[in-house]
């Protein structure tokens, strides 16, 4: 079997084979689908983030351990001679989130993120790519060469039901979901206001923070100035392809299983990390499904040793704080107006224990009270809850928890959420403006 991604990590797995369940076929695939113990820890409630699509339906079928056995199957030649265009293999994987809660909740750590990229990769190549699909995946290209258009379609679609349903006949985007607008001025670099008492960090601001939310990006610069360092942007580097368009880790394209297109991104990102890795500097991120890309998805894609050190250098916004706490850092922060603030952790950020850095940073703010609701997937999931078929879903997870816990809240209680797309459910199930802890550092500097 040709796989799109890298499995290799799997290659020593499955001494006994015969006694481990791999499938006949799919190679290293086939051992990382296999790693599933069938201890059905995937079918339950309670705390935790995962399985989402288990926890709305209650039906095993929509469970981490379904999909194994569903892809199994397929590799077994169950499903026929074209197992990734069955429709069998994507009713197992209707309702996957790519939540990652499995990879980190699953006692074998089943990392059905991945495996739905390959299934995607697969099926793409077998079925076509949709008119969405092209239009999800190349998100941050159409981002660079026609924003201010864009821009234009979407304030006329959000604003006209008629064009709402008509796009969503046309597209499959649902007409009950107001797409995010773009913003008129996207992220632009200021000039360092700070010599570098403490260092220099390197900023990955993604798709996400430069053309939908540029003062979060804004927001943690001056906090990690105030802190003492010097913040330099990473940019493409020289003689790069399309020197004027901003980095992206790729996710859009991994997410629609667009393999080689988000190889393309990945090896934009690395080349424009080589000094910053030779040099040791550390490289921050805000959007935790884009730096954790870098840290997880990156080991799959081919893109050599280095990627190894990148693990070690790369960190989200909090986690850099925290350890930077360790050594020394204070911030001089001032309290805060409102009631008992609610938190809300991106799936990829819990599945990685990066919630724990969140909890340490709040705690700085004098007299800040908080609570980080226990929640599993907020439902947006990047483009999973704009799809028309799965709308419903989508608002039947942030129903769960999230949702109900942010209109309990006081009304001048601050909403948080690191997730650009948790920020967007908020706002679209309880009207509430959930922002970053940047944002709220920002606000608290004295």
């Amino acid at each position: 079997m040709k796989t799109h991604l890298d499995w290799s990590a799997y290659d020593t797995y499955g001494v006994g084979d015969a006694y481990a369940g791999i499938p006949a076929t799919g190679g290293n695939y086939a051992k990382a689908v296999a790693v599933c113990m069938n201890n059905h820890q995937c079918q339950r409630d309670g705390k935790g983030v995962m399985c989402p699509s288990y926890r709305i339906t209650h039906d095993p079928a929509h469970s981490t351990g379904a999909r194994v056995k569903a892809f199994k199957a397929a590799l077994n030649g169950e499903l026929g001679d074209d197992p990734f265009a069955h429709p069998d293999l994507a009713r197992a994987m209707d309702l996957c989130v790519s939540c990652k809660g499995c990879k980190k909740e699953c006692p074998s750590a089943v990392d059905m993120t991945l495996i739905k990229t390959e299934y995607l990769a697969q099926k793409n190549e077998r079925l076509g790519i949709s008119r969405r699909t092209r239009l999800f995946a190349a998100l941050p290209a159409w981002l660079h060469q026609y924003r201010q258009s864009l821009a234009v379609l979407v304030r006329w679609r959000n604003a006209s039901p008629w064009l709402a349903a008509l796009v969503e006949r046309w597209l499959g985007i649902s007409a009950r979901r107001p797409i995010p607008e773009i913003v008129s001025r996207p992220f632009r670099e200021a000039k360092a206001e700070s010599a570098g008492q403490r260092g220099k960090v390197a900023l990955f601001v993604d798709t996400f923070s430069h053309y939908y939310t540029p003062e979060v990006a804004e927001d943690a610069i001056a906090v990690l100035e105030a802190g003492g360092y010097r913040v330099e942007v990473l940019r493409p580097a020289a003689g790069a392809a399309e020197p004027a368009r901003p980095l992206c880790c790729g996710r859009t394209y991994l997410s629609q299983g667009q393999v080689e297109a988000a190889k393309v991104e990945a090896r934009r990102v690395m080349a424009a990390l080589g000094p910053a890795l030779a040099e040791g500097t550390p490289i921050v991120g805000l959007e935790p499904s884009c730096l954790l890309a870098l840290r997880d998805e990156f080991y799959s894609l081919g893109l050599g040793p280095a990627v190894g050190q990148l693990g070690k250098q790369a960190f989200l916004f909090e986690e850099f704080l925290m350890r930077e706490a360790n050594k020394g850092l204070q911030l001089n922060l001032k309290p805060l107006p409102g009631g008992k603030a609610v938190v809300h952790g991106h799936c990829h950020q819990k599945a990685f224990g990066a919630m724990k850095s969140v909890k340490k940073v709040l705690g700085w703010i004098p007299d800040f009270e908080f609570e980080i609701v226990d929640a599993s997937c907020c439902g947006m999931s990047g483009s999973f809850g704009l799809e028309a078929e799965h709308y419903a879903a989508s608002v039947c997870m942030g129903e769960l928890a999230l949702l109900p816990a942010v209109r309990a809240a006081a009304s001048d209680a601050p909403i948080i959420a690191d997730g650009f797309s948790c920020r967007h459910q908020i706002l679209d199930g309880t009207g509430r403006q959930a922002m970053h802890v940047a944002t709220l550092l920002q606000r608290a500097l004295a």
